[in-house]
């Protein structure tokens, strides 16, 4: 008996894998270190399975790594690092000093000197646009959630941003009152519509005690920063204020219990921690970034928080972020004991003045903070000022003009390590500089750890250009679950020739990591996938490997309209990766009328049983048989990316067809036609659906089964149709596709 050389390869092989999937939420925190893992309402639970199939790739690809012909080609690997540095050089005065050069700066890392390879000069503008014309209505809409988003970083060596000021507007929730939020949300509004300059991008970011959502990337769309301010819900973030246990504490006449000083303790270090989070991610941009801290203040608890506060500033000033702090509370002149909104205080101090002094000082305190995290990190803090949008023109103020240095460092060894930075200037030019103070090396794949291998996906993920290390090819297919939801089915290959194998305790395998997301048009992210399989070879297996793709799915549930995905495929061995990003697009079945509503075409060679492929993170059996169209009867239809197909295999064909308007399910005919060069070189005969399945839409199944031997090889062009003689309507699909010997 022939063995079948494009079966799956499951005799002797076993996978495994980590199966979570990650959802998109309202207050939940923003990038994917963050992001809770947990089953995903939206995504119908990893429908899938890792398969090794034969076919060569044709399909729709980014990047192709390998020679087609087969032939050796040489390699060359060049092992450097481009380091930007943003340097903002002022007078005794203040005054910015330009006319700047190469030959004006001295670099050293780490002691040693480095050679300056372009010196650019950044002039921002503080003038104002013109402003939309008074006749033009605003634009603002209030969406139903706020997605989150992710700073997109800047490739190795690029300037996206330059001659661009950035600014980041940040929202600590928990720190301020619902009153506050609403004037600090006023100022931010009144900033955008009137004073923002053409040279200005701003991003929002908010901290509601969950973690650091971003609302919005730097942006210039005043549309869309308006629309995002007017969503934000005030009253976020409230049951996180720090309560005090001095004189000035109400008397609430409660019973003694533990006082909450441990509860400020951390609740200051999340608030700081949540600032260091908030830096890194702007530290992922080589401009200098301007964080707006819109707060009412930190207090901090003696020298229980000195170590948050000090990492904060650190990392901070490693990403070249100074921090702008505005204080939501404006001028303050309240009563000696507090107003109404608080709670009068007992015993001897509301007698002798303690209570009276402790309102103050520990107001006092909470500017401090502000005053501190300013200071240290090249910004100004804004206290005791009702017009909370003079803070924000300060901070735009401050960056007008600066130099971004750029030289290849002469340490190449990708370790991981912080280098040291030092600028100075040469010659009879004085000045003060403000820089970042060094940067963290390349690391080497083989020694990330966990966290440098997420991170690594996240920053792929973000890149605004692929990266075509690996070779990935995808199939987007949908199927009507009801009158509002479809299933769509993905499918990714990757030849099996570029992954690597490796063998622990005598076994091969391949580890591959899959991350994805899909955007809606107006770039929520709806949903996303996180994955990570391991596929365990016997030593036949692991030969053929080289010679077919490996093959991975997943299904969403998704509303109609119109999409984006992008999916990337680590091989976890050597680090490369591959990325695949298309748009498509989710058709409204409901409001086809003139023709046949029908599915995508799915072209197929192989069925595989559900209990031997590879890769199966579904447990329940049923669950996938019910809600994937492509399992029936446990055989699951395995798409066929590129549409290459072996004259040896038969070709399966499967459809659906849906009558949602019809009162009773009408019998269909359908037919699939193949032509070359114009001419039609073979038709199937006819087949009658007169049974459909039992819901709403009137769902009618088509499948057919072709034998392809009696055809030649070649290009041909595949053809569906679809007829319903009783409503003389009718529906096409066409595709090409190859058949090889």
């Amino acid at each position: 008996m022939r063995q079948d050389p494009q079966a799956p390869l499951r005799r002797g092989a076993k996978a495994q894998s980590r199966g979570t999937a990650f959802q998109s939420r309202q207050g939940g925190s923003a990038g994917w270190n963050s992001l809770q893992r947990k089953p995903a309402s939206a995504i119908l639970r990893h429908l899938m399975c890792v398969v090794v199939c034969a076919s060569t790739l044709m399909a729709q690809q980014i990047g192709q790594n390998s020679n087609p012909e087969g032939t050796p080609t040489a390699t060359f690997k060049s092992t450097t690092q481009l380091v930007v540095e943003a340097v903002t050089v002022k007078d005794k005065k203040g005054n910015p000093i330009e006319g700047l050069g190469v030959k004006d700066f001295t670099v050293t890392e780490n002691g040693a000197a480095q050679t300056i390879s372009f010196c650019e000069h950044q002039e921002l503008p503080i003038t104002p646009g013109e402003a939309p014309p008074a006749a033009a209505p605003e634009d603002v809409k209030i969406f139903y959630r706020l997605g989150e988003m992710h700073i997109v970083p800047e490739a190795p060596g690029t300037l996206r941003y330059q001659n661009r000021r950035l600014l980041a507007m940040y929202f600590d929730m928990t720190a301020m009152s619902p009153t506050e939020q609403m004037r600090a949300l006023t100022a931010a509004e009144k900033f955008i519509r009137t004073q923002m300059t053409p040279a200005d991008l701003v991003a929002i970011m908010r901290y509601q005690g969950a973690g650091v959502d971003v609302l919005q990337d730097f942006t210039s769309d005043h549309t869309r920063l308006l629309s995002i301010l007017e969503t934000m819900v005030v009253g976020e973030g409230q049951g996180y204020g720090e309560s005090t246990d001095d004189a000035s504490t109400a008397d609430t006449g409660a019973a003694f219990g533990q006082d909450d000083s441990e509860f400020n303790v951390f609740n200051t270090d999340r608030q700081l921690a949540a600032l260091q989070t908030a830096a890194k991610m702007l530290g992922l941009l080589n401009e200098k970034k301007s964080l707006l801290y819109f707060a009412s203040g930190i207090t901090l608890n003696g020298i229980d928080n000195q170590a948050q506060l000090h990492a904060t500033i650190d990392s901070a000033i490693r990403a070249g972020v100074s921090f702008w702090p505005i204080d939501a509370r404006g001028l303050v002149a309240g009563a000696p004991l507090g107003d109404a909104t608080v709670g009068s205080s007992g015993g001897a101090g509301m007698y002798s003045g303690a209570s009276a002094m402790a309102v103050t000082a520990n107001f006092k305190e909470s500017q401090d903070t502000l005053y501190a995290i300013a200071t240290d990190t090249g910004g100004k803090a804004f206290l005791d000022n009702n017009d909370l949008g003079k803070g924000i023109v300060q901070a735009q103020r401050a960056v007008t003009s600066y130099y971004l240095l750029g030289y290849y460092t002469s340490n190449t060894t990708l370790d991981g390590k912080f280098r040291r930075i030092k600028i100075t200037l040469n010659g009879a030019v004085t000045g003060d500089l403000d820089y970042r103070q060094g940067y963290f090396a390349g690391k080497q794949f083989n020694k990330f750890t966990a966290t440098d291998k997420e991170r690594q996906l996240e920053d792929a993920l973000l890149l605004e250009d692929p990266i075509t290390e690996l070779t990935v090819a995808m199939e987007i297919d949908y199927f009507q679950l009801n009158r509002a939801e479809y299933f769509v089915p993905i499918v990714v290959k990757i030849p099996g020739r570029e992954l690597a194998l490796a063998k622990r305790g005598g076994a091969e395998h391949t580890l591959i990591d899959f991350i994805g997301e899909i955007k809606d048009n107006y770039g929520m992210t709806v949903s996303n996938v996180r994955d990570k399989v391991n596929i365990k070879l016997s030593d036949e297996t692991a030969q053929e490997l080289a010679k077919r793709p490996v093959e991975y799915d997943t299904g969403f549930t998704l509303l109609p309209g119109k999409y984006t995905i992008k999916f990337l495929a680590r091989d976890d061995e050597t680090g490369r990766i591959g990325t695949y990003q298309t748009n498509f697009l989710i058709p409204n079945l409901n409001k086809e009328e003139q023709k046949i509503a029908i599915s995508s075409v799915v072209l197929s060679s192989q069925r595989v049983d559900l209990k031997d492929a590879l890769y199966n993170a579904v447990k329940s059996k049923d669950r996938e048989e019910t809600s994937n169209p492509l399992v029936v009867e446990g055989q699951k239809l395995i798409p066929s990316v590129t549409r290459v197909f072996s004259k040896s295999r038969d070709m399966y064909v499967y459809l659906q067809a849906y009558e949602q308007t019809a009162p009773a399910a009408q019998p269909l005919v359908a037919f699939v036609s193949f032509y070359q060069a114009q001419k039609k070189a073979f038709e199937t005969p006819p087949i009658e659906i007169t049974n459909g399945m039992n819901n709403r839409l009137k769902t009618m199944p088509l499948s057919f089964n072709i034998q392809l031997a009696n055809l030649s090889p070649g290009e041909y062009q595949c053809q569906v149709t679809v007829l319903d003689p009783t409503g003389q309507k009718s529906a096409f699909w066409r595709a090409p596709v190859m058949l090889v010997p």
